[in-house]
């Protein structure tokens, strides 16, 4: 197994319960391509670097994963068609270093 984050933007204009059934989707997506996901970081609201859609601000989500690169692959295959995301972006940690840090991070989050 390998470690992973994926960081990803949903739209700000999406209610609670739109914005949990995009979490849940993206969880679904990692279980059943062999990952397991240990952690969740909702960040919430923050202002945008620059527009994007023409939205200045957006809802930001961290998950931490395990997974194999097929899981990584797929989902963000099914990201990029997802229109509630402005934008993702997945970190795989390698080295004994970052895994530690990595699992602090989720230790944190939890």
């Amino acid at each position: 197994m390998r470690y992973y984050e994926t960081m990803f933007v949903t739209k700000p204009t999406l209610n609670d319960e739109e914005r949990g059934k995009v979490v849940e989707g993206i969880k679904n997506i990692i279980a059943t391509n062999g990952g397991e996901v240990k952690a969740l970081d909702d960040i919430g609201v923050r202002q945008l670097a620059y527009p994007i859609q023409k939205f200045e601000r957006g809802y930001y989500y961290i998950v931490y994963f395990t997974g194999q690169p097929e899981t990584v692959k797929e989902l963000e295959r099914q990201m990029r068609y997802n229109e509630d995301l402005l934008r993702f972006m997945t970190v795989k940690y390698e080295t004994k270093r970052d895994i530690k840090r990595w699992e602090k991070m989720v230790e944190d989050v939890q």
